[in-house]
């Protein structure tokens, strides 16, 4: 079963059982799934339709849903909104769900030390040289920002 198939299997069965935390998660990425899915349609062509989105693309939206849901809470907690922080890292918690596991500060330092040694990297100033590389191997099981800091972390160090 898909990702979407899933997703609309959990959707129903959340609904059923009452849970509304994941109900309105659950309802609020596949709104945000078909919106990506609208948004790749010419609208000029009378003929265009909708393209259904690969698995990839899917969690691709399903990590933008959860990198704004942290900036919410981020502000939240800045604006001493405990109450509105928590709701946001509850969504989070049912959207990671959907995501394949991300990796520890730990293992992105290593993969992060991995790429410094193939990059011959000498310190922060080849840090345009590490990010890319970094990225590129760490696509989908850690966050952007996460990466950025373990690497400025590990180059200041050289």
């Amino acid at each position: 079963m898909g990702l979407k198939e899933q997703l609309s299997e959990d959707l129903k069965a959340a609904m059923r059982s009452g849970d509304a935390l994941r109900r309105d998660v659950v309802r609020s990425a596949i709104t945000a799934i078909n919106n990506a899915e609208i948004a790749g349609v010419d609208i000029t062509d009378e003929r265009a339709t909708r393209q259904p989105l690969g698995e990839d693309a899917v969690m691709d939206v399903l990590r933008k849903q959860v990198k704004q849901r942290r900036d919410s809470a981020a502000e939240y907690r800045k604006a001493k909104r405990a109450d509105l922080a928590e709701r946001e890292e509850a969504e989070i918690a049912v959207l990671e769900g959907y995501l394949p596991r991300q990796l520890s500060r730990d293992e992105i330092a290593s993969e992060v030390r991995q790429v410094i040694a193939e990059t011959a990297a000498s310190g922060p100033g080849d840090k345009s040289k590490v990010m890319p590389a970094a990225m590129q191997r760490l696509k989908g099981r850690a966050d952007g920002r996460l990466i950025n800091e373990v690497a400025t972390e590990l180059l200041s160090q050289l």
